[in-house]
């Protein structure tokens, strides 16, 4: 078989150290034949987010802030089982876990500038509701 497809990248220059990923393989759930019971293709694969000096302090900070609803002693985990192939899961579940931090260490967005609405498309929303009033005026039966 060939080599992972690693460094998974998270942002730019950043990306997970394969030291620090802790991979645990078990049997997959769900139906399949004698080759299933035999094979362990689900994929755990954990990240110490809390203990890692491979992201930058804020991002680190940023992502333990995002990611807490998900974590476990600061541990960030993440499973795959879509794939018969052990190695297509572990593939995935990386594939998963470093899109998963690049959201999470995003930067925050730009807050919102307020705008006013421009005269012009103001005064034509104007127009088109009197037109359209006229129209339903016109049909009102009260002159036959």
């Amino acid at each position: 078989m060939g080599r992972m497809s690693g460094p998974y990248v998270v942002r730019g220059s950043v990306s997970l150290p394969e030291a620090e990923l802790i991979w645990r393989f078990s049997r997959s759930s769900g139906p399949g034949g004698q080759h299933v019971n035999t094979s362990d293709s689900q994929v755990e694969l954990r990240f110490d987010l809390a203990a890692t000096k491979a992201l930058p302090a804020v991002w680190k900070a940023r992502a333990l802030e995002r990611l807490a609803s998900r974590l476990n002693d600061g541990v960030l985990s993440v499973r795959s089982s879509e794939h018969r192939s052990q190695w297509r899961n572990r593939e995935a579940a990386a594939i998963r876990l470093a899109a998963l931090l690049a959201e999470a260490t995003a930067p925050p967005p730009r807050p919102r500038r307020p705008t006013k609405v421009p005269r012009g498309i103001n005064e034509r929303r104007l127009r088109e509701k009197k037109r359209r009033g006229e129209t339903k005026r016109g049909r009102n039966a009260r002159d036959w």
